[in-house]
């Protein structure tokens, strides 16, 4: 990924602060994304990200939203490696593919996961005393009405779409009875996203890699087999 000053190109400036948004994130986690520091390394003013976005929550929710939609391509990769014609098993191998891709994304991408779900509050912290808000913007309301911005309400997010569409496949398919189905979304998001935070963050963290996808991997079919 691009960055720095080659990266603008001109008529492409949101894209460009967005791509540097990224990298900054991928590697530093939310606390580097402030305004300034992603107008300064594509080199441009900050009044001139204003005319795309109105504030740096913003900027952070639109890196947030791309950040979503990787996770979300990540999960799909592993749903497609699915070798069996059992419809039944196809159904598990879905869920198992979605809470393992997530999880393998929240473990690889450390940075994009916390910008992604945390990226927002940080920056509401930060907003007041910091140098990226220094500069008084000229036009706040010229603002891009471009809609690649994390949703408002992450039940609305694609991963947590896709993890919708498994749960149904999983009814569909006779593997869980549609008198379970119902709040099944929040039992597997919050045991798969919980699992995630204690590698991130938590006691998990200092794991060699092939003990915590060992472990994500029990997680993931104690879920399977605790909805039912």
């Amino acid at each position: 990924m691009g960055s720095g000053r080659n990266s603008y190109h001109h008529g492409d400036l949101r894209r460009s602060l967005i791509d540097e948004g990224l990298a900054l994130t991928r590697s530093r986690g939310p606390r580097a994304l402030g305004l300034r520091a992603v107008t300064r390394q594509v080199g441009v003013s900050a009044n001139a990200a204003y005319r795309h976005f109105a504030n740096q929550q913003a900027l952070v929710a639109a890196v947030a939203g791309e950040i979503l939609e990787k996770m979300a391509a990540q999960m799909r990769e592993f749903i497609t490696a699915d070798p069996s014609p059992d419809p039944r098993e196809q159904a598990r191998h879905r869920l198992r593919a979605v809470g393992l891709g997530y999880i393998t994304f929240a473990v690889s991408e450390p940075g994009w996961f916390e910008t992604a779900f945390f990226g927002t509050e940080m920056s509401d912290r930060q907003s007041t005393g910091s140098d990226d808000h220094d500069e008084t913007p000229e036009r706040h309301e010229t603002a891009s009405d471009d809609h690649d911005e994390a949703p408002e309400h992450y039940d609305e997010a694609p991963p947590f779409a896709l993890l919708v569409e498994a749960l149904d496949g999983m009814v569909a398919a006779g593997v869980l009875s549609a008198e379970r189905r119902p709040g099944a979304e929040w039992s597997c998001w919050s045991a798969v996203h919980g699992f995630a935070e204690l590698v991130v963050h938590g006691p998990l963290r200092q794991r060699e890699s092939v003990e915590v996808m060992t472990l994500a991997a029990r997680v993931v079919e104690d879920i399977i087999a605790g909805i039912r």
